[in-house]
Protein backbone atom coordinates (compact mmCIF):
# COMPACT_ATOMS: atom_id res chain seq x y z
CA UNK A 1 0.00 0.00 0.00
CA UNK A 2 1.40 3.29 -1.00
CA UNK A 3 2.53 6.00 2.07
CA UNK A 4 1.43 8.84 3.29
CA UNK A 5 3.63 12.08 1.49
CA UNK A 6 3.83 10.81 -1.96
CA UNK A 7 2.69 11.91 -5.35
CA UNK A 8 -0.40 9.61 -5.84
CA UNK A 9 -0.09 7.48 -9.20
CA UNK A 10 -2.26 9.15 -12.25
CA UNK A 11 -5.01 7.24 -13.39
CA UNK A 12 -7.52 6.83 -16.16
CA UNK A 13 -10.63 5.10 -15.42
CA UNK A 14 -14.22 5.23 -17.24
CA UNK A 15 -16.99 6.13 -14.64
CA UNK A 16 -21.07 4.76 -14.42
CA UNK A 17 -21.76 7.41 -16.86
CA UNK A 18 -19.34 6.75 -19.22
CA UNK A 19 -17.04 9.69 -18.88
CA UNK A 20 -13.23 8.89 -18.65
CA UNK A 21 -11.87 10.39 -15.82
CA UNK A 22 -8.27 11.31 -14.45
CA UNK A 23 -6.60 12.39 -11.15
CA UNK A 24 -5.71 15.44 -12.82
CA UNK A 25 -9.00 16.07 -13.60
CA UNK A 26 -9.53 17.04 -9.96
CA UNK A 27 -6.16 19.17 -9.54
CA UNK A 28 -6.95 21.71 -6.50
CA UNK A 29 -9.34 19.69 -4.79
CA UNK A 30 -8.76 16.94 -2.16
CA UNK A 31 -10.06 14.02 -3.19
CA UNK A 32 -11.61 10.95 -1.10
CA UNK A 33 -10.30 8.27 -3.38
CA UNK A 34 -12.13 4.23 -1.79
CA UNK A 35 -11.17 0.77 -3.59
CA UNK A 36 -14.13 -1.61 -2.66
CA UNK A 37 -14.37 -4.80 -3.50
CA UNK A 38 -17.86 -5.14 -5.57
CA UNK A 39 -20.98 -3.72 -6.07
CA UNK A 40 -24.30 -4.27 -4.30
CA UNK A 41 -22.40 -7.00 -1.63
CA UNK A 42 -23.35 -6.11 2.24
CA UNK A 43 -20.40 -4.70 3.03
CA UNK A 44 -19.49 -2.57 -0.33
CA UNK A 45 -23.01 -1.59 0.05
CA UNK A 46 -22.63 -0.47 3.73
CA UNK A 47 -19.30 1.97 2.92
CA UNK A 48 -20.71 3.06 0.05
CA UNK A 49 -24.56 4.19 1.58
CA UNK A 50 -22.09 5.69 4.69
CA UNK A 51 -20.04 8.04 1.90
CA UNK A 52 -23.44 9.31 0.56
CA UNK A 53 -25.03 10.23 3.80
CA UNK A 54 -21.65 12.35 4.39
CA UNK A 55 -21.69 13.42 0.89
CA UNK A 56 -22.82 17.14 1.84
CA UNK A 57 -20.22 17.34 4.39
CA UNK A 58 -17.55 15.73 2.50
CA UNK A 59 -17.95 17.88 -0.58
CA UNK A 60 -19.09 21.48 1.35
CA UNK A 61 -15.15 22.11 1.50
CA UNK A 62 -15.15 21.05 -2.20
CA UNK A 63 -13.64 18.08 -1.91
CA UNK A 64 -14.41 14.64 -4.31
CA UNK A 65 -15.45 11.34 -3.73
CA UNK A 66 -14.30 8.48 -5.93
CA UNK A 67 -15.13 4.81 -5.58
CA UNK A 68 -13.00 2.20 -7.68
CA UNK A 69 -13.97 -1.29 -8.06
CA UNK A 70 -13.18 -4.07 -10.88
CA UNK A 71 -16.85 -3.82 -11.18
CA UNK A 72 -18.02 -2.73 -15.10
CA UNK A 73 -19.76 0.72 -16.29
CA UNK A 74 -23.34 -1.13 -16.57
CA UNK A 75 -22.70 -2.62 -12.70
CA UNK A 76 -21.79 0.35 -11.00
CA UNK A 77 -24.65 2.51 -12.79
CA UNK A 78 -27.25 0.40 -11.24
CA UNK A 79 -25.54 0.31 -7.89
CA UNK A 80 -25.77 4.21 -8.08
CA UNK A 81 -29.68 4.26 -8.98
CA UNK A 82 -30.21 1.73 -6.43
CA UNK A 83 -28.90 3.19 -3.92
CA UNK A 84 -29.06 7.29 -4.88
CA UNK A 85 -25.43 7.31 -4.60
CA UNK A 86 -24.00 11.09 -5.64
CA UNK A 87 -20.32 10.22 -6.41
CA UNK A 88 -18.24 8.66 -9.02
CA UNK A 89 -18.02 4.83 -9.26
CA UNK A 90 -14.98 4.23 -11.23
CA UNK A 91 -14.49 0.73 -13.44
CA UNK A 92 -10.87 -0.73 -13.20
CA UNK A 93 -11.52 -4.28 -14.58
CA UNK A 94 -8.13 -5.91 -14.78
CA UNK A 95 -6.76 -3.87 -11.31
CA UNK A 96 -4.09 -1.76 -12.97
CA UNK A 97 -4.93 1.41 -10.43
CA UNK A 98 -5.66 -1.16 -7.95
CA UNK A 99 -2.38 -2.54 -7.79
CA UNK A 100 -0.67 1.16 -8.58
CA UNK A 101 -2.29 1.85 -5.17
CA UNK A 102 -1.17 -0.94 -3.40
CA UNK A 103 -5.44 -2.33 -3.05
CA UNK A 104 -4.84 -5.49 -4.69
CA UNK A 105 -3.61 -8.01 -2.98
CA UNK A 106 -4.05 -11.39 -1.60
CA UNK A 107 -6.71 -12.16 0.49
CA UNK A 108 -8.27 -15.47 2.75
CA UNK A 109 -12.00 -16.48 3.50
CA UNK A 110 -12.72 -19.71 4.53
CA UNK A 111 -9.69 -20.87 4.51
CA UNK A 112 -8.68 -20.13 0.98
CA UNK A 113 -6.37 -17.49 -0.62
CA UNK A 114 -7.35 -15.24 -3.73
CA UNK A 115 -6.03 -12.14 -5.44
CA UNK A 116 -8.65 -9.03 -4.60
CA UNK A 117 -9.25 -5.37 -3.99
CA UNK A 118 -8.01 -4.63 -0.47
CA UNK A 119 -10.26 -2.25 1.09
CA UNK A 120 -8.87 1.04 1.40
CA UNK A 121 -8.95 4.48 0.93
CA UNK A 122 -6.30 7.35 -0.18
CA UNK A 123 -6.82 11.51 0.98
CA UNK A 124 -5.11 12.63 -2.16
CA UNK A 125 -4.76 16.65 -1.43
CA UNK A 126 -5.28 19.45 -4.11
CA UNK A 127 -1.64 19.05 -5.50
CA UNK A 128 -2.10 15.24 -5.78
CA UNK A 129 -0.08 13.78 -2.83
CA UNK A 130 -1.10 10.95 -0.27
CA UNK A 131 -1.80 13.37 3.15
CA UNK A 132 -3.72 10.27 4.37
CA UNK A 133 -4.35 6.18 3.48
CA UNK A 134 -6.76 4.02 5.19
CA UNK A 135 -5.61 0.41 5.13
CA UNK A 136 -7.92 -2.72 5.26
CA UNK A 137 -11.06 -0.60 6.07
CA UNK A 138 -13.99 -1.79 8.07
CA UNK A 139 -17.09 -0.39 6.06
CA UNK A 140 -19.63 0.70 9.21
CA UNK A 141 -17.84 3.62 10.56
CA UNK A 142 -15.52 4.78 7.41
CA UNK A 143 -17.29 7.63 6.27
CA UNK A 144 -17.01 9.08 9.54
CA UNK A 145 -14.01 8.87 10.04
CA UNK A 146 -12.59 9.69 6.13
CA UNK A 147 -15.30 13.25 7.10
CA UNK A 148 -13.56 13.38 10.73
CA UNK A 149 -10.48 13.74 9.22
CA UNK A 150 -11.32 16.19 6.07
CA UNK A 151 -12.48 18.46 8.90
CA UNK A 152 -8.86 18.52 10.77
CA UNK A 153 -7.55 19.24 7.48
Amino acid sequence: MLKEGIKAPDFELQSSDGKTLKLSDFKGKKLVLYFYPKDNTPGCTQEACGFRDVYDYIIANGNVVIGISPDDKKSHEKFKNKFGLPFYLLSDPNHIVAESYGAWGEKKMYGKSYMGIIRSTFIIDENGEIIKTFPKVTPSAHAEEVLAFLNKN
